[in-house]
């Protein structure tokens, strides 16, 4: 018999991006080992996260709402349900699970900020989704409107659940935002309208019905929510089926060319795959399956030892959105999608509660206040999709996206933060995360209030007062971040050039030398209201190096504060650049809190030396100046322009400010103006076609047709030669090598052909140069025609 709905509400409220005290015995049998505290019973009152939270409240999450009133997202479950006519208005089939995230993360923060106005949206938004619904309980608004063989990623219902459709991840997504509305409210309705998506679905797919896996992955970790909300296990057992079902023989892009018991390395689509391991978690703990936690295992040490950017940041590549080689760390091209940072926040906290292991934590700490971070501006209402560690300027956040699956994955991920700082078991506590907050936690069923008092990750000063309601005796297991233990990550792919001191704790007022296990001080004693645990860590400026393998960061260093990753960015020095600078490691290095700058931030002084190319190709320095670095997660916030978080310490790892010649004294433009123009005559040359290390400049997705680029000199010039290095992303990418071109000079208000004096090729991986009669001219033109089914693009285009 199923434990009533009402029932299961009155036993507690998860923490619903983490699986933890679930509702009812038998959602609880073979659980976590270890259980979150849930973030409802942690408040903070710090001066770093909490602002942001009530920005996330005040701004995001009303911005997502108008957002998808504006882009057509909100009016498609009215055109699906019959309230007004007209086609699907958005751009993608699962445009749909913006909204059910946009909900998720209204019914996180209602439960910290009731607010009934913004309860009210919600609420209007679920009818809509419930007269979206079909009477068997098919939601998906694409194919309502549409119908079948509407878009090429859709054809009959379910027939391309393994490919593009996104039919079932649209529908985990679903899951998590009736659970989670249902746990902050104890409103049925969207909870009734997934039930009967669920059954639908447990009907349709399974051993002996439709034997298929989702293409995009999510529905795993919602079933599973909603196992733990009604008690079913036939959700829970849908779950483990899509997992089961997965490989071999698919695409290593969505984690299906294994059985997922047989992977060992993080390959593919990085959302797809930290979603996936979730949820392999997730049937880990509940099935006790060993197969499961042995596989995750395997692959998180493949990505945090060989595939994780310094910021914590997964997903070198952007052509398949994921994971590159071993090693393969680019720093400009990154992606780092926000989405996989998410997905990787909530993956390691699964690992965390299964193996109580803290370098889980670490991991899930660097990416919390770095890529993840970086995902949203400062006023809550700009966007990173791909989060770079290197820039020149093109990129910028956005309002909004046609594909906006990260401002609503922001948004439902901050108000659930709280629920990372603590956990527990019959015979511990564990302090994850250090947080100016005030938590009540239920421990064997007396309550104990834990207090932080921190100005953490400025300070790294934390004082901790336990208040038990009577005398009890646990473990306190603190957390000491791998950053204070000489250990910048998990593995040896980065590691601290510079040494720092030991933290210290105390213990009312006594200093103590606590065992370690696993990462953890253990402090063992019988603790009685106003215990008092002091910790100090050591806030010293780290230098870090990385692997030799990784070729991007020879010769540089990266600077680290705490958890904090620092960069340097444009409008901190004086020209306006900083990627032609070369930095001083032996010189003096500063630091000091500036409450004026990006709402409050500690910034680093270091000393960099301007590099600069000449004709002969040597590079010059010129004499240090000082210049400001600050946190990552801030930059972009003032404008965009050149910014890198790798600094060169030699000549051969930077990128001099070009030569003085025609091509680079020019100004460029183009049929399709873009701030990547700059990379036409940056004079950096690329090892090949598809090399992302350079910036870089591309016409797609325009394909068969003809293109430009132009350079308007400083003066009259006579030229007679050109070299031109295309862009060309195959297999996989959008463009290729043109199929033809053709050079013009300006002649009075005329574009006139140059007469060549040598054949017009065409060449991939390495330059094509054209010699012609001599032109005396203000100006050239690259006239380029585009591939029938693809794009081109150009790494370098030189003139003499």
């Amino acid at each position: 018999m199923k434990p009533s709905l009402n029932v299961i509400f009155v036993l507690g409220i998860c923490n619903l991006l983490l699986i933890g005290s679930c509702t009812g015995k038998k959602a609880t049998e073979n659980a976590y080992p270890i259980e979150p505290v849930p973030f409802t019973s942690v408040h903070f009152t710090d001066q770093f996260w909490a602002p942001r939270l009530i920005t996330n409240h005040e701004v995001t999450i009303p911005i997502a709402i108008e957002q998808s009133m504006l882009t057509g997202r909100i009016k498609n479950f009215e055109i699906a349900g019959g309230l007004k006519e007209g086609e699907f208005c958005s751009t993608y089939p699962f445009d749909d699970s913006d909204i059910y995230k946009i909900i998720e993360a209204a019914a996180y923060s209602l439960q910290s900020r009731p607010d009934p106005v913004l309860e009210s949206r919600i609420d209007s938004l679920i009818y809509l989704i419930g007269q979206a619904q079909e009477e068997d309980g098919y939601l998906f608004t694409y194919r309502t409107i549409m119908g079948d063989n509407s878009h090429p990623w859709i054809g009959t219902r379910w027939e391309k659940v393994n490919e593009l459709s996104h039919e079932l991840y649209n529908l985990g997504h679903l899951y998590e935002a009736a659970t989670a509305y249902f746990r902050a409210t104890g409103k049925k309705e969207l909870l009734d309208i997934s039930v009967k998506s669920a059954d639908l679905i447990a009907d349709t797919f399974g051993w002996g019905k439709i034997e298929d896996y989702p293409g995009h992955q999510e529905i795993e970790i919602g079933l599973v929510k909603l196992f733990q909300v009604t008690g079913d296990k036939k959700y829970l057992d849908l779950a483990k089926f899509f997992l089961d079902i997965r490989g071999p023989g698919g695409e290593e892009y969505n984690q299906a060319h294994k059985k997922v018991v047989d992977q060992t390395e993080g390959v593919g689509h990085s959302v797809r795959a930290t979603y996936m391991y979730a949820g392999m978690a997730d049937i880990a703990a509940l099935y006790r399956d060993e197969s499961y936690i042995h596989a995750i295992r395997a692959i998180w040490e493949d990505i945090v030892h060989k595939k994780t950017y310094v910021t914590g940041g997964i997903g070198a590549s952007g052509g398949n959105e994921g994971f590159g080689e071993s090693y393969h760390l680019p720093n400009m091209s990154a992606y780092c999608e926000t989405c996989a940072s998410v997905g990787n926040i909530i993956w390691n906290y699964r690992m965390f509660l299964y193996d109580g292991d803290a370098r889980y934590m670490d991991v899930l700490e660097r990416t919390l206040y770095n890529a993840f971070l970086s995902g949203v501006s400062l006023t809550g209402d700009r966007f990173f999709y791909p989060n770079p560690l290197e820039s020149y300027g093109q990129h910028e956040r956005s309002k909004w996206f046609g594909c906006a699956c990260c401002p609503p994955n922001l948004a439902r991920t901050l108000p659930s933060l709280p629920g990372y700082v603590y956990a527990k078991t019959g015979t511990d506590i564990y302090i994850n995360l250090f947080v100016d907050n005030t938590a009540h936690i239920d421990f064997r069923g007396t309550p104990v209030q834990i207090i932080q008092e921190t100005d953490f990750p400025w300070e790294g000063n934390v004082g901790i007062i336990i208040n038990p309601e009577r005398k009890l005796k646990f473990n306190l297991r603190i957390r000491i971040p791998g950053w204070a233990r000489e250990q910048a990550i998990p593995g040896d792919l980065y590691t601290f050039a510079t040494p720092v001191g030991e933290p210290s704790l105390s213990v009312n007022g006594k200093t103590v030398q606590p065992k370690m296990e696993n990462g953890y001080a253990i402090i063992r004693k019988t603790w009685k209201q106003g215990d008092t645990v002091k910790i100090e860590f050591p806030m010293d400026i780290r230098l870090l190096t990385a692997d030799e393998r990784v070729r991007d960061n020879r010769e540089k260093v990266a600077v680290q504060w705490g958890p904090m990753v620092y960069c340097a960015e444009w409008p901190d020095t004086r020209d306006g650049h900083v990627l032609n600078l070369v930095f001083d490691r032996e010189a003096a290095i500063n630091t000091s809190f500036r409450p004026d700058l990006l709402n409050g931030v500690r910034v680093i002084g270091m000393q960099a030396a301007p590099a600069e190319r000449t004709l002969s190709g040597e590079v010059l320095l010129k004499d240090p100046v000082e210049v400001t670095l600050i946190p990552y997660y801030a930059w972009n916030n003032r404008g965009a322009g050149e910014m890198m978080v790798w600094l060169p310490l030699s000549t051969g790892s930077v990128r001099p400010l070009p030569a003085p010649t025609i091509a680079s004294r020019s100004r460029v433009s183009s049929d399709r103006m873009t701030k990547a123009l700059i990379a036409l005559n940056d004079q950096n040359e690329p090892k090949n076609s598809n090399d992302h290390t350079w910036p870089y400049f591309h016409w797609w997705p325009e394909n068969n047709a003809w293109v430009w680029v132009q350079y308007d000199f400083e003066k009259p010039e006579t030229v007679s030669g050109m070299r031109v290095y295309w862009f060309d992303d195959g297999p996989f990418g959008g463009c290729r090598i043109p199929e033809t071109y053709e050079l013009q000079y300006k002649k009075g208000s005329s574009w006139v052909p140059v007469t060549a004096t040598s054949e017009y090729t065409i060449t991939k991986d390495d330059w094509d140069e054209l010699s012609f009669k001599p032109v005396t001219t203000n100006a050239l033109r690259l006239r380029v025609r585009l591939p029938e089914e693809f794009s081109s693009g150009i790494h370098e285009w030189t003139v003499n």
